[in-house]
């Protein structure tokens, strides 16, 4: 069937039965004859013709034209498609402005001409149109569209306006007890879109005592807490003291997780697992809060009993999910598990994990604990099989490997997993860094130095590399003028940062000037504390006979970082000096 019959066909056909020319025939029932006349059947052909033409606005001007004369809905609305679809507002709101004329208490008329006047930002005219088609609705339908509103009103600029006019577009709906609660929702949501908080906190009240079960003045009233305005959540604190909805509790507790409240978020959550201990998330966010408030045996169970709801419906035999709570869960399992030295159960909950999403993380989790059981080429070869399922995959591998290798001190296997990977990517300076420092921990300066002026060839605003270099010749007190030169470059690339503020301390301590050195340390810890600073700050307090305040600078390195190699050997080294 040709492009335009298959719309004319029906087209035709509805225009028949509506008008009643087509009535099922009967015995007794003579022929009817038609209102589709001759000229109207043509003016209808020439319409559908010119709208697979794309010749829209003439199309239009003769289904409106013919839907004026017969009043049939179906050309009402192919008028009003014709028009919308030329971008034709002021087109499509005349012709559904007709049908509406036609059939005031049509509701799909009424809500073209709400959407249309709405799409023109003519607030002031949807009043009408939005009350007839509430009207229309049962209740359940009409308090679902209620909900709805506001998000038509998003792009309006003139929010207040919406207010007004909705407002006493509901007012029929506020009166009743079943519709109420929406409406007054709806209305504070306006308002707070409109800027008013108050006015939305009164509306959310006023919905709220009109039935204190209704969930909409809850959701608006979790949406309105804040602390210097206490109303709304004693309103939902009100709510949720007598037999609340599970979700809503779940709602509220967002919030507090939104607004790092973490303990009245886990009082939540134990409230929540005993009023609904078939609701699954509730466990999830239990476990997950437990964990971090280090109550590794509680959190060990409420992530089980979570996982064992969200898969009782599931194959018994299938132990991988790609669902994201299940995901989350066996992640934090496995975290539990290796805080209990478990590493094995650890690997296995890992393995649990069926999600291209979290694989290249889930691999790298693993091979970091292969690496804890001596598994070093076990691990390796975990992060080199790894599917490369991203773009960033065959990089982020590298740098995994490299990093394992590096904290395991294997220096030289990182340096060649590195030299390997510039053969790929000889440019980036990303790898050619890393592989500079690691040739300054085997002691190999030279190598080192070659490396980083490739870098800064490459890259002349890598003030790390600037850094790296001059604090290099500062350590081991060569061409200090020259390093004073690097690291003042790298501070004009990234000015006042306490780690760069740290590494001209030590070359102005390295070349006498203990006092200059003092003042830049101790502002670089102020803004940034870290055990390496400390290290710095003590050592330049000690040499300048300030021992009682270099030993207090070390203690509050060892409370950040009691393990730092770099503060260790620095006490050690002082401290047994003769």
């Amino acid at each position: 069937m040709s492009p335009i019959k298959q719309f004319l066909l029906p087209t035709l056909l509805a225009a028949l039965i509506s008008t009643g020319a087509m009535a099922a025939p009967t015995k007794a029932s003579p022929p009817v004859n038609s209102q589709l006349d001759t000229e109207l059947f043509y003016d209808l052909l020439v319409g559908e013709l010119s709208a697979q033409g794309n010749d829209n606005s003439s199309a239009f001007a003769l289904f409106l034209n013919a839907a004026r004369k017969t009043n049939t809905p179906v050309l009402y609305e192919r008028a009003v498609n014709l028009a919308l679809q030329e971008r034709s507002g002021q087109s499509a709101l005349e012709a559904a402005k007709s049908w509406v004329k036609a059939y005031p208490t049509s509701m799909e008329a009424n809500r073209f001409v709400f959407q249309i006047l709405i799409g023109l930002n003519r607030v002031a005219e949807v009043q009408e149109p939005l009350r007839r088609t509430l009207a229309a609705m049962p209740t359940a339908e009409r308090i679902t569209t209620i909900s709805q509103l506001p998000r038509y009103f998003l792009r309006s600029t003139e929010k207040k306006l919406v207010v007004k006019v909705v407002e006493k577009a509901l007012t029929p709906d506020i009166a009743l007890r079943a519709t109420s609660p929406a409406a007054w929702s709806t209305i504070g949501v306006l308002r707070l879109q409109a800027g008013d908080s108050t006015g939305a906190l009164e509306a959310a009240q006023r919905g709220a005592a009109v039935n204190p079960k209704a969930q909409e003045p809850v959701v608006l009233a979790i949406a309105l807490i804040d602390p210097s305005a206490p109303g709304a959540e004693t309103l939902v604190r009100k709510y949720l003291a007598d037999k609340p909805v599970p979700e809503l509790r779940m709602t509220y507790t967002r919030n507090l997780l939104v607004t790092q409240r973490y303990a009245e978020a886990a009082a939540q959550m134990r409230v929540l697992t005993q009023e609904s201990p078939e609701y699954p998330e509730a466990w999830l966010v239990r476990g997950s809060l437990e964990l971090e408030e280090k109550k590794l045996a509680a959190a060990e169970t409420s992530l089980k009993t979570y996982v064992k709801l969200a898969t009782q419906s599931a194959d018994p035999s299938k132990t991988t999910s790609s669902e994201r709570g299940l995901v989350q869960a066996y992640w934090l399992l496995s975290q539990i598990a290796e805080l209990d030295q478990k590493l094995d159960d650890a690997l296995t909950y890992l393995g649990r994990i069926d999600s291209e999403q979290d694989a290249m993380r889930v691999q790298t989790r693993k091979a970091i604990i292969l690496a804890r059981q001596g598994k070093m080429d076990d691990a390796r070869a975990l992060i080199r099989n790894a599917p490369e399922l991203h773009a960033d995959d065959a990089r982020t591998k590298i740098n995994t490997e490299m990093a394992l290798l590096r904290e395991y001190k294997q220096y030289q296997a990182a340096y060649d997993v590195l030299a390997e990977a510039l053969t790929r990517y000889p440019q980036d300076t990303d790898f050619l860094y890393e592989q500079a420092m690691l040739a300054e921990r085997m002691g190999n300066m030279d190598e080192m130095e070659r490396t980083l002026r490739k870098v800064i060839a490459i890259k002349p605003d890598h003030y790390h590399a600037y850094n790296a270099l001059g604090y290099s010749l500062a350590e081991r007190g060569v061409r200090l003028p020259e390093a004073k030169q690097l690291i003042t470059k790298a501070l004009e690339l990234l000015p006042n940062d306490p780690d760069l503020q740290d590494s001209l301390a030590w070359v102005e301590f390295r070349m006498g000037n203990a006092k200059e050195a003092l003042g830049l340390l101790r502002g670089a810890f102020k803004a940034r504390p870290n055990p390496e600073i400390a290290a710095h700050l003590g050592e330049v307090l000690w040499t300048m006979g300030q021992r009682d305040e270099a030993n207090a600078a070390w203690q509050d390195g060892v409370k950040l970082n009691p393990k730092n190699e770099a503060l260790i050997e620095t006490m050690n080294r002082l401290r047994n000096k003769p």
